[in-house]
């Protein structure tokens, strides 16, 4: 319940300091500097050398890729269908492809599965987030070219310096060879502060003005994401035999409302931030009853 009301709060205290003009209008990019550089690498080393990686922790792995990888053909036919430019299309695909896989996840999880769950989920959370870390930046960095087409060395050199993607790759390398127990607390206290100062700079941001323009891209955004991703991963689980606990918190766990990461990377890469807003926001208010609805269907088949 916390976790729901810190949404509100940090969001809504990002449009009244915005409103009221208490902050600077370029504050936003401060605050995504911190979660870019130091944040986002502290989840890495927070969860990533706890995990244990067996056979069957495969399935969400791949899962969560294909959702990804689904959602930038879903959107690519989309977009042509609408002749939407491919700043939009990156927009859709970053906004619609990826799932807030930890704070609106894991107290769900607990709330509906319990916290035995939570190792499925953080594995799904870590995938998401290595995923969002490649195949997002790539989307982001021909969304936010001028003419669409980048080299594949210029996609490279922003995906090898990008820093939750370094952080996430240091983090599974050195964990091999060091403890990192001690260093645990550093790390929690860094990696809490993402999703907090990320809905805060979500709140410095939105826009409802000419929201009415954008319902046929925020609701096919949110189809794509709260109906169809968890639909093809209850359809990969049916059709590769994958039953219990797996199963379901990966399924749940595609159901979740848009990441919110996606607007900050939205905003680094120059694409269409008041669209991502807008989609994440709205995206946590239905999500919550999908989820419920996701929750039924997994408990009855699996």
């Amino acid at each position: 319940m916390v976790n729901f009301v810190l949404i509100a709060v940090c969001i809504i205290a990002g449009m009244i300091f915005k409103a009221t003009k208490s902050i600077h209008p370029d504050a936003h990019k401060g605050v995504n500097t911190w979660i870019l550089y130091l944040a986002l690498p502290a989840v890495s080393f927070k969860y990533l050398p706890k995990v244990k990686w067996t056979a069957e922790m495969l399935f969400p792995i791949v899962a969560t890729f294909l959702v990804a990888v689904f959602c930038f053909f879903f959107m690519m036919f989309y977009s042509k269908s609408k002749g939407y430019s491919r700043r939009s299309r990156s927009t859709l695909e970053l906004a619609s492809g990826y799932s807030n896989t930890s704070f609106i996840g894991f107290p769900l999880v607990s709330a509906f599965y319990g916290e035995g769950l939570l190792s499925i989920a953080v594995i799904c959370d870590q995938t998401m987030f290595f995923s969002l870390s490649t195949l997002g930046i790539i989307a982001a960095v021909k969304g936010g070219s001028k003419s669409g087409k980048v080299s594949a060395l210029f996609i490279l050199k922003r995906l090898v310096t990008f820093p939750p993607l370094i952080g996430c790759i240091s983090a599974l390398v050195l964990s091999q060879f060091i403890d990192f127990t001690a260093a645990e607390p550093f790390f929690d206290k860094l990696a809490s502060t993402v999703s907090p100062l990320a809905l805060f700079s979500v709140g410095l941001q939105l826009k409802f003005n000419g929201w009415k323009k954008l319902i046929p891209q925020m609701s096919m955004s949110m189809l794509y994401k709260l109906i169809l991703a968890p639909a093809i991963v209850l359809g990969m689980a049916l059709l590769l035999g994958i039953k219990g606990d797996v199963a379901k918190i990966t399924i749940f766990e595609a159901a979740m409302p848009t990441l919110v990461t996606s607007s900050i990377i939205a905003e680094q890469f120059k694409l269409n931030t008041k669209l991502t807003n807008l989609i994440i926001g709205v995206s946590i208010i239905v999500g919550f009853f999908t989820s419920a609805f996701w929750y039924q269907i997994t408990e009855l088949l699996f």
